[in-house]
């Protein structure tokens, strides 16, 4: 194989990319059934944790069944224009049907109708085609990368809300960081979104990540496991260390390798996440990557905090997917190597 297996872009699946079959076959199954318990999902994760390929390998096992129209869309344009838009684009019956039915000029969207009046309403125009794909027995899926609390996300979300009641075929994925995810939630006209299945981009298995090093770059067992290992499972890192590894004429690790996978993890993930946290949560930081496990005791002593103080802290970098604290009493940083990316900052 002379094209590198793994890449470090974002969205397009790798070569070498491990499937997340579990959460990808659940949702694929449920969104196929014949009755559908959940009209919407979300996946939720830190930065480079592999929200956005494994929504991109669902569209792509939705798409094989001809009963489906996929849409994407952008969280910080007008949602139900845009959906609007694509969808008369998308399929030739529904071009067809909205310039002989629908007078959606208003929107610049197909042709002006003399004989109906221009509909005022976004909403009820999207109903309309709604109604129109129910007709034709399809089904529409739509999907929101980046998902945030913008207020065309708002706005979108809560006429989803209406479409579902109204038993519409609309069906919706959400990818977000938590954080983004959480803000989504907490709207007080949002509430339904509690009920919606989350599915939480956890580490990959190293086991299988150490088999594809092995495969791939004919490492032994205990040298590919070595190379798992450093990636702690994010998918970013296994992807950006087999590339360097890859590009090595000896695909050993080595001193050069891992400073170009800190350079890689500082460049493209690392430095936007340390942007995105507060003075207090970086102080903390500091002390929790000083070793790869840490009492809560430890911390507090280090610190020079109280118990109550530190529980909100922990809960945000917790949330922020940057800590496990799953273990009473003990805590750990879950990314890579992120402990000499603190200390190169903090120099």
């Amino acid at each position: 194989m002379d094209k590198n297996p793994f890449a470090i872009n974002f969205g397009k699946v790798p070569l070498q990319y491990i499937s997340r079959d579990i959460v990808i076959d659940e949702i694929v199954d449920e969104l196929s059934s014949e009755y559908v318990q959940n009209p919407c999902f979300m996946l939720t994760g830190a930065r480079g944790s592999g929200k956005t390929v494994t929504m991109t390998a669902i569209e792509k096992k939705i798409s094989e069944s001809n009963d489906w129209i996929i849409i994407r869309l952008n969280p910080e344009r007008n949602m139900l224009e845009s959906l609007v838009a694509k969808l008369y684009d998308s399929k030739e019956y529904l071009t067809k049907f909205i310039d002989a039915s629908v007078n959606l000029s208003k929107f610049g969207i197909g042709v002006s109708l003399a004989s109906k009046p221009p509909i005022a309403d976004i909403e009820s125009a999207l109903e309309i085609i709604l109604k129109e794909i129910k007709k034709k027995k399809k089904r529409l899926l739509v999907t929101v990368d980046e998902a945030s609390n913008t207020a065309y996300m708002r706005e979108f979300a809560s006429s989803f809300q209406i479409m579902i009641r109204e038993d519409l075929p609309i069906y919706l994925i959400m990818a977000g960081l938590y954080e983004n995810i959480r803000g989504i939630e907490n709207e007080k006209n949002l509430t339904f979104l509690y009920r919606t299945p989350k599915y939480e981009m956890e580490p990959l298995n190293i086991t299988l990540i150490a088999d594809r090093y092995s495969k791939t770059m004919k490492l032994s067992y205990e040298q590919a496991m070595e190379c798992a290992l450093i990636t702690k499972g994010y998918p970013f890192a296994y992807q950006a260390l087999g590339k360097y590894l890859w590009e090595d004429d000896k695909h050993q690790l080595s001193i050069e390798i891992l400073a170009k996978l800190d350079d890689a993890l500082s460049h493209y993930v690392y430095s936007k996440i340390w942007s995105e946290l507060s003075p207090k949560d970086k102080w903390y930081m500091s002390f929790i990557v000083q070793k790869e496990k840490m009492s809560v005791s430890e911390i507090l002593e280090l610190s020079k905090e109280k118990k109550n103080e530190f529980s909100q802290y922990r809960a945000r970098l917790r949330d922020k997917g940057l800590i496990n604290a799953d273990s009473y009493g003990e805590i750990s940083f879950r990314l890579p190597r992120f402990d000499v990316f603190v200390k190169n900052t903090q120099r």
